[in-house]
C-alpha cells in the first residue's frame, strides 16, 4: 500500500487543508473500492492511521482510504465556521477522483467514521444516498441536540453557537432522524456502540428509527466504552459485514 499525505488548498474551506490517501499497490486505481474514513473531536487526518490497524484492512482487501481533516467541525457548514460538510462530501470525492482516478460511481463509494465522524459519515450518507453503497458509524453521535443533554459535553457551548447559529437548535439539515425520515434508498448502515459508552442510549434510538424505516442495516453492541480498541474492531466488523470475511 501507499500512504500519502496531501496538503492543498480547498476551494470550498478558502484554505489551505490536508488530507491522508492509503492507496492499493496493485490493479486499476478507478476500479478500488473508497472508504472515506472520518475522524473524532479530539484527532486529525493521522488518528485513524496512527491508533488503528486501517491500513492493514485496506491492504487485505485492496481498498482506497481517504482520511480527511476538519478539525472540531462536526462535518457541519457552520454559521460562523467554515464549509466542512460541503468539503467533506463534495469538494472531497472530486478532488481525489482528480488527483488519483478513484471513482466517484456509487457501488464503489464508502463513508465511515467514529463518534463525531460517526455523524459525520451518517449525515452524509443521508443526505447524498445516492453517493453511497454503504456508511459505518461506529461510537456515533447520531443525536446532536441529545449530545448537548449528556453529563460533560464534550462540545463547549460556543461551539454549538459557532456550528448551528447562537442559540439555534440543529436544524433539519443536521438532523440524523429527520434526515433518514426524508432520504430515498438509503444504503446499507453499520452502527456500533459499546454499552459502557454514553452515546449508547442516542445509538440505540437510531438503530430503532432505522428498524422502522426497513433500512438494511446492523447494530453491533457488546461491553466497551469510546476506546480505540472499540473503534479499530468496528472498523474490521464493518468491512466483514459489507464484503464478507477477508
Amino acid at each position: 500500500m501507499a500512504l500519502l499525505k496531501v496538503e492543498y488548498t480547498s476551494s470550498a474551506l478558502e484554505m489551505a487543508t490536508s488530507f491522508q490517501v492509503i492507496l492499493p499497490d496493485e490493479g486499476e486505481l478507478g476500479q478500488a473500492k473508497v472508504v472515506y474514513l472520518l475522524h473524532g473531536l479530539t484527532d486529525n487526518c493521522t488518528g485513524w492511521t496512527r491508533y488503528s490497524s486501517c491500513e492493514r484492512y485496506a491492504r487485505e482487501r485492496g481498498i482506497a482510504v481517504v482520511i480527511p481533516e476538519v478539525q472540531r467541525s462536526f462535518y457541519i457548514d457552520g454559521v460562523h465556521g467554515l464549509n466542512y460538510f460541503t468539503y467533506v462530501s463534495r469538494e472531497l470525492p472530486q478532488t481525489v477522483h482528480r488527483m488519483f482516478c478513484l471513482s466517484l460511481e456509487r457501488e464503489k463509494n464508502y463513508v465511515m467514521g467514529l463518534s463525531m465522524g460517526g455523524y459525520g459519515a451518517l449525515k452524509c450518507a443521508l443526505t447524498y444516498p445516492e453517493r453511497y453503497a454503504a456508511c459505518g458509524s461506529f461510537s456515533g453521535v447520531t443525536d446532536l441536540e441529545g449530545l448537548r443533554r449528556i453529563p460533560a459535553p464534550p462540545l463547549h457551548p460556543w461551539e454549538f453557537d459557532a456550528l448551528l447559529g447562537t442559540g439555534k437548535q440543529a436544524g433539519e439539515e443536521n438532523d440524523l432522524f429527520a434526515l433518514a425520515e426524508k432520504a430515498e434508498k438509503l444504503p446499507r448502515i453499520y452502527l456500533s456502540c459499546g454499552e459502557q459508552d454514553r452515546l449508547y442510549p442516542m445509538n440505540v434510538a437510531f438503530a430503532g428509527k432505522l428498524e422502522a424505516l426497513g433500512v438494511d442495516y446492523r447494530f453491533d453492541h457488546r461491553p466497551g466504552g469510546h476506546t480505540w480498541d472499540f473503534w479499530d474492531q468496528s472498523l474490521r466488523d464493518c468491512m466483514d459485514w459489507l464484503w464478507g470475511k477477508n
